[in-house]
């Protein structure tokens, strides 16, 4: 799942209502666990991975020249960008892949969309973020209702625990890159910054993909290439920029507010693409989880107008302590002192 980072985007125009667009994002994002379990079934994992990465780092690279963008981006931002491509690609989606072997799919979209809640606690512990009584409850929710359908899975000998634990790790990577994208944010375009972030995922995956799997396994089917090409250009291509596009418009609040979808629509992709059995713990685990995710990104309640609009004078106590007098009062003239009258009246009827 793409970060919160507000990157321009630059030559990335989006026409399309915010609802539109949120109901494409979600349906990309949760139907990328079930295509990808349709690929790695021809394919070993980290092999698919590599060549996704590449291949849609190169994509992006293309379409950053063709835009006639800067292709130097700052060392700071080089260096960041790495860390984050390897952090939140190249180890997430390797342990979600290979996860993914022995558990569902719709299994490791509820789990992985957790990020939201969990981050939410990583943020309060290491970036020193509130951590409110909504987040709170939102984060017992979450983590118990994941916790619900995993040990029934579990009783039920439907998943394997080793790929639960894989899936688990993959939580783990994704909540690091979010928070290092809330604590460094690095900037430059849009194009740029996600086609570097893919190649150092691609690298980076390489060498692994090489030492541990075998070439000869892969075998050359119609469903590989379409799961491929899907991956690539329709999630790691387009998804990525009508996230960040959605960050652009709406804000990281707005456009987080709508994860809770996630889980519901990753068990639903399993079950129509994969024919994955679907409990009815499974569809009453969802419940809390949707719940927490909605309680840790609904935006909070805006301050009221009338308050945030009371003048902030000096305190007595600061000025007598530090021995100055109070400001002169102004002097105000007869159609001044009417509206201020009228706008003390008003605020004061606001505040009740």
């Amino acid at each position: 799942m793409p970060t919160t980072l507000s990157i321009p985007v630059a030559a990335a125009r989006i026409r399309l209502p915010f609802p539109a667009l949120v109901a494409l994002f979600c349906l990309l994002w949760a139907s990328a666990f079930s295509v990808a379990k349709l690929a790695i079934a021809d394919c070993p994992p980290l092999l698919l991975l590599s060549a996704r990465f590449l291949l849609a780092g190169l994509v992006m690279l293309g379409a950053a020249a063709a835009y006639g963008l800067a292709l130097r981006p700052g060392r700071r931002d080089l260096l960041l960008f790495t860390a984050l491509g390897i952090a939140n690609q190249a180890v997430y989606l390797s342990l979600g892949y290979i996860g993914m072997r022995s558990i569902s799919s719709g299994l490791a979209a509820l789990i992985i969309s957790a990020n939201p809640v969990l981050a939410a606690l990583a943020a309060a512990l290491f970036l020193g973020e509130r951590m409110s009584l909504k987040k709170l409850l939102g984060l017992i929710a979450g983590v118990g209702g994941v916790a619900f359908v995993v040990q029934n899975r579990l009783a039920g000998d439907a998943d394997h625990v080793v790929g639960i634990v894989f899936a688990i790790g993959a939580l783990v990577s994704l909540v690091v890159g979010t928070i290092l994208f809330k604590r460094f944010a690095p900037a430059g375009s849009l194009w740029l910054g996600n086609a570097v972030q893919s190649l150092a995922a691609g690298l980076a995956t390489l060498p692994f993909a090489l030492s541990f799997e075998r070439v000869g396994d892969i075998k050359p089917t119609w469903s590989l290439l379409l799961a491929m090409a899907y991956l690539v250009l329709m999630v790691s291509v387009f998804a990525y920029l009508l996230w960040f596009h959605m960050l652009n418009v709406s804000g990281a609040t707005a456009a987080s507010s709508y994860h809770f979808l996630m889980p519901p629509l990753g068990l639903l992709f399993g079950w129509l693409l994969l024919g994955e059995p679907v409990a009815a713990a499974d569809l009453l685990g969802i419940v809390p989880v949707a719940f927490g995710i909605y309680l840790v990104t609904r935006p909070a309640t805006p301050a009221h107008p009338a308050a945030a609009a009371r003048p902030r004078w000096p305190r007595a106590a600061t000025w007598l302590g530090q021995g100055r007098r109070f400001p002169p009062r102004p002097r105000l003239n007869v159609s001044a002192r009417a509206h201020l009258v009228v706008a003390h009246d008003e605020l004061r009827s606001g505040l009740r």
